[in-house]
């Protein structure tokens, strides 16, 4: 029998760019997967529990899984979504490959930027090689050859490919893996005005993406981190089992990570600066126990906190003591740290790093000590008569002042936004909360392009770095967080637009001759239809189609047909009804529309 024989069912489905005609037909007794009970132990967050149970995908080791044929099935859908909406903008689909050889990630120093995320294997010959953690060195090596003049920018190409990023910590299933898959786009232009056009020209795509999945995000200022570049924008689903926290102002909407949130600090008053007075503080060794030995609040001291930067200084690298001094009421923020002294890695030193320049943990003071970087939060630049350390176990000094008693090699913010703290925008209380990072855009500008010489002829014929911007969707992550926010008690539910089919069709005793030709009829008309066809009890099949999570719900039995036809169920609703086997066509379809309203950009 020929492909396009007329009495087999046909699909035809939309991908935005072509119509593909195909023969589907998905009964369950067919699936490879079954619907388990129970997750497996150890399973972290309800989304992963259930597209377990449900069969959706299945793990082969710690942050790796296979995609299951219904899991596979949403992810297309997923996918088709992306390429819709980045084709509007012009891009050009290309695939890049998994494995690159390691010679690009050296020019870019990336090779030496990044530590064991990275996987590098050599092959037989003896060549480094690495696995795709994201493709910025490859496009830049394309754009060098293929882009010889300015008459050939503006470009934007992307691919959905794998990616491997080795976690020492994967975690919640699909949200934290270490394989995975993303969607990569990435523009490059002749100047900055054009990275500007086409940076904004993703961040709203990115919403209509996500709007169109059903998932509710917010975008978010960021860390630019391993990317590089001078800006970068993260999309986040809001959701306790998030491990990024997030500062939000209510009042002026201000949205950024904490990693890089500012807040606004209060000043202190000004003071005329007093002698340096040593004083014994026994057993003060912490903020809390200085303050409250010396009666002061713990914003008249400053808080001592030694991190070890490993600095990458060429193709070496060095190990270098921090001093980081913050006001006693704030904390540290890591990553402010490490952008401010260019580290490649960032630990808290041992003691004795710290004993060895000379510093008393517990009592340490910048005063006096060499051989190492004193970083200041901005704040302490202007705070007078603080109490820090004296270096010497049981004492403090009193109206130490910066600029008088010790100067700092940088001075920036390096403390910590808070739950309560002011919005730096208009001095509002920021709200603390937890998400999930599932999208990313940055501003590269010439991070890779100026250390790759890849270079297009201006008007003039003068040779320019080209401006490249990076832009990524992670698509398993993405189908991990729509899981964990679309389910009940009972399991998933699906939006229209992503479920791997969109009508479930249930055959109980007495309906199997009609609910094979609606089947069929189905089908024919264009439904995505999963088809329970099990020799199981009413029970296992109800709540396996439940679990799975389809938008409508068909069940054909010998009652139901003596009512009146074909009962009826939209999965997120309780109701059910009876729809006569002569309007039912017409109704799935009506359904359907519907449902694909609500997600219509």
């Amino acid at each position: 029998m020929s492909l396009n024989d007329k009495s087999r069912p046909v699909l035809k489905f939309n991908t935005g760019r072509f119509y593909i005609e195909e023969i589907i037909k998905m009964r369950m007794s067919q699936l490879m997967n079954q619907t388990l009970r129970e997750a497996p132990a150890g399973t972290e967050v309800e989304g992963h529990r259930l597209l377990l149970r449900a069969g959706f995908v299945r793990q082969q080791a710690a942050g790796i899984f296979s995609y299951l044929h219904l899991g596979y099935c949403t992810l297309q859908k997923l996918e088709a979504i992306m390429r819709q909406e980045i084709d509007a903008l012009g891009g050009q689909e290309m695939l890049m490959p998994l494995v690159h050889p390691a010679a690009v990630w050296q020019e870019s120093k990336r090779w030496y930027e990044i530590d064991d995320e990275m996987g590098r294997f050599q092959d037989k010959n003896g060549r480094d090689m690495v696995l795709a953690l994201s493709h910025e060195e490859i496009v830049t090596d394309l754009a060098r050859r293929e882009i010889q003049s300015y008459r050939q920018l503006p470009r934007l190409v992307y691919h959905i490919q794998l990616k491997w990023r080795d976690d020492p910590r994967p975690r919640a299933g699909l949200i934290r893996a270490r394989e995975f898959t993303m969607l990569d786009s990435y523009t490059l232009d002749a100047d900055d005005a054009g990275l500007d056009k086409q940076y904004w020209a993703h961040y709203e795509a990115y919403f209509r993406i996500y709007g169109r999945c059903a998932l509710p995000v917010i975008a978010v200022e960021s860390d630019v981190g391993m990317m590089g570049g001078t800006l970068a924008h993260e999309f986040m689903y809001l959701t306790p089992i998030g491990e990024d926290t997030l500062l939000l102002c209510n009042a002026c909407d201000y949205k950024a990570n904490r990693q890089i949130a500012a807040f606004r600090k209060t000043a202190v008053p000004a003071e005329t600066p007093l002698p340096l007075e040593k004083v014994p503080t026994p057993d003060a060794k912490t903020i809390e126990a200085l303050a409250q030995f010396l009666g002061v609040p713990k914003s008249k001291t400053a808080k001592a906190v030694f991190m070890t930067a490993t600095i990458k200084e060429g193709q070496s690298k060095s190990d270098k003591l921090i001093f980081a001094v913050l006001r006693g009421d704030m904390e540290l923020n890591e990553t402010k740290l490490a952008n401010a002294v260019k580290a490649q890695v960032l630990r808290p030193s041992t003691e004795e790093e710290i004993r060895a320049v000379g510093a008393v943990p517990g009592y340490a003071s910048p005063i006096g000590l060499t051989g190492i970087t004193v970083v200041v939060d901005d704040v302490i630049a202007h705070a007078p008569n603080l109490v820090a350390g004296a270096n010497e176990v049981g004492h403090h000094l009193k109206n130490v002042n910066h600029g008088r008693d010790y100067t700092a090699d940088i001075i920036t913010d390096i403390a910590v936004a808070a739950d309560g703290d002011a919005c730096p925008h208009c001095g509002e209380p920021l709200t603390a909360v937890r998400g999930v990072e599932v999208g990313n855009i940055f501003k590269l500008g010439t991070r890779y392009t100026g250390t790759m010489d890849a270079t297009y002829l201006d008007e003039n014929g003068v040779a320019r770095p080209i401006i490249m911007g990076s832009y990524g969707v992670g698509v398993s992550r993405l189908l991990a967080c729509i899981a964990e926010h679309y389910h009940d008690e009972q399991g998933l539910i699906w939006p229209v637009t992503v479920a791997p089919y969109q009508v479930h069709l249930v055959s109980l005793r007495g309906g199997e001759e009609t609910a094979v030709t609606l089947y069929h009829q189905l089908q024919q008309a264009g439904v995505e239809v999963l088809y329970d066809d099990r020799d199981e009890s009413p029970g296992v099949k109800f709540n396996d189609a439940d679990l799975i999570g389809l938008p409508i719900r068909l069940t054909v039995s010998g009652r139901s047909l003596q009512n009146g036809g074909v009962e009826v169920k939209l999965r997120h609703q309780p109701e059910r009804a009876i729809t006569s086997l002569a309007d039912i066509m017409p109704y799935v379809q009506t359904l359907l529309k519907n449902l694909h309203s609500q997600f219509t950009t």
